[in-house]
């Protein structure tokens, strides 16, 4: 096939009821391309990423005990109200960690950076029918069924029920479709479902914020916390906190990560995940600087120049902010009074919703095709990419690669994320 018949199989491929609600974008005859050596380090990631998790849940359990600094603990947990806290602690939880991980990857001048990690990740059922629509002419990585086949494997038994909350119903239409695609028996319900059989495998397609939004969120809760329901991913807010990476650089949890993690992956995931800080307002020492900054207070952070304040400010977690870059400001785009006023209101906010301040990790231009079907031809475009690799993790602890999303954002978006003027497409592996 040409690209205008490439095209307008994807275009005649897309589902009746579309896969985003209210959403639509730029359609490519191409998946977009990694070279080799990058696909490889993708393949890889995936068991990085889930050692981190492991040592991140360990490291939190060992800030309860007085194992490790209960600053941890105390970051992490706060503004959670009591009953998260005693919830994520429970006991029926204590081993279980996420069976999706999604990172966000920016493709940079000097490689590429993990800018975020999601274990709720939306875009599950639209990587799969990316594949399988794609994979009928190009090589996609992951494969035909490779989403579908790894979504079903993180579930014990056929029949999962899928919950979709309100806060999340853009992407009912997606899960609906993966869920009609996979084989297993499984259904999407709402927040108001409560016909639970014991022995259920249930995937929390919402963020523990909107939990007081779920009617029987305490069925579904006492179910899993008695183990007669399988839940994932486990309700632990502070696997969900952005400011993990953060403690990743934090030189005094240094030996902690180099004996979690070995030395190899530790070197490695520092390298790729951009420099982190915790908005923590607590006053340093007259002689004290936050590492990495030489700042000896936030609010000199305000004050910095447009050229110097290469940084993104972000909510960390647990607040209907803190996910679809809601919350995000770019030092680089905003005023010198906006910026001042981004820092202040992360420090006020702190106590309830802690913030992040992370090094900006600026993507490279590059440039893709979509198809134009108004003028019937092709067009090229030069933008910026994100990468989002899917992996999944089945009972015997196994990380498979399901496929690799791109968003490719024309070059003057501020912040990459799914819109009508994006190309979203598949990835697959070149020689290069």
């Amino acid at each position: 096939m040409d690209a205008a018949a490439r095209a307008s199989h994807v275009r005649a491929s897309l589902p009746e009821g579309g896969l985003f609600a209210g959403h639509d974008w730029r359609i490519t005859p191409e998946p977009f391309p990694l070279g080799a050596k990058l696909a490889k380090q993708l393949q890889s990631l995936g068991k990085k990423l889930q050692r981190f998790y492991q040592a991140t849940d360990l490291l939190y359990r060992h800030s309860i005990e007085g194992k490790q600094p209960t600053w941890v603990h105390q970051w992490l947990d706060q503004g959670k109200p009591a009953e998260i806290i005693e919830l994520q602690r429970h006991p029926a939880f204590k081993s279980a960690l996420p069976r999706v991980i999604r990172p966000d990857i920016l493709l940079t001048k000097d490689g590429w950076s993990i800018t975020e990690l999601d274990s709720v990740p939306g875009g599950i059922g639209l990587t799969a029918w990316l594949n399988e629509t794609y994979s009928q002419f190009s090589n996609v990585i992951g494969g035909k069924s490779g989403m579908l086949d790894g979504f079903s494997s993180i579930f014990d038994g056929d029949h999962p029920k899928i919950i979709v909350s309100e806060e999340s119903k853009t992407y009912r239409p997606e899960m609906e479709w993966l869920t009609s695609r996979n084989g297993s028996g499984g259904s999407v319900v709402d927040e108001q479902f409560s016909d639970w059989e014991d022995g259920n495998s249930v995937y929390r397609f919402f963020e523990l914020f909107d939990l007081p939004n779920l009617p029987n969120a305490i069925g579904l809760l006492d179910g899993a916390k008695e183990s007669r329901l399988n839940l994932t991913p486990p309700p632990k807010s502070f696997l969900e906190e952005k400011m993990v990476f953060a403690l990743l650089h934090n030189r005094n949890l240094r030996e902690f990560w180099l004996r979690e993690l070995g030395g190899k992956f530790f070197r490695e995931l520092s390298a790729a995940i951009p420099r982190t800080w915790v908005m923590d307002p607590t006053p340093l020492s007259p002689h004290a600087a936050y590492p990495g900054l030489e700042l000896t207070d936030w609010r000199q952070l305000g004050e910095l120049s447009q050229k110097d304040r290469q940084f993104v400010l972000k909510l960390s977690g647990f607040n209907e902010r803190a996910w679809g870059s809601r919350s995000v400001r770019m030092g680089p785009d905003l005023s010198q009074a906006d910026w001042a006023q981004s820092v202040d209101e992360a420090l006020v906010e702190f106590g309830e919703s802690p913030w992040i301040l992370q090094r900006y990790a600026k993507p490279r231009r590059a440039e893709h095709a979509w198809f134009d079907f108004d003028s019937n031809q092709t067009m090229q475009m030069t933008g910026r990419v994100r990468l989002c690799p899917y992996y999944f993790v089945n009972d015997e602890a196994k990380v498979l690669l399901g496929g690799v999303l791109a968003t490719f954002c024309p070059a003057d978006k501020k912040i990459i994320h799914g819109m009508k003027d994006a190309i979203l497409a598949p990835c697959a592996a070149n020689e290069n």
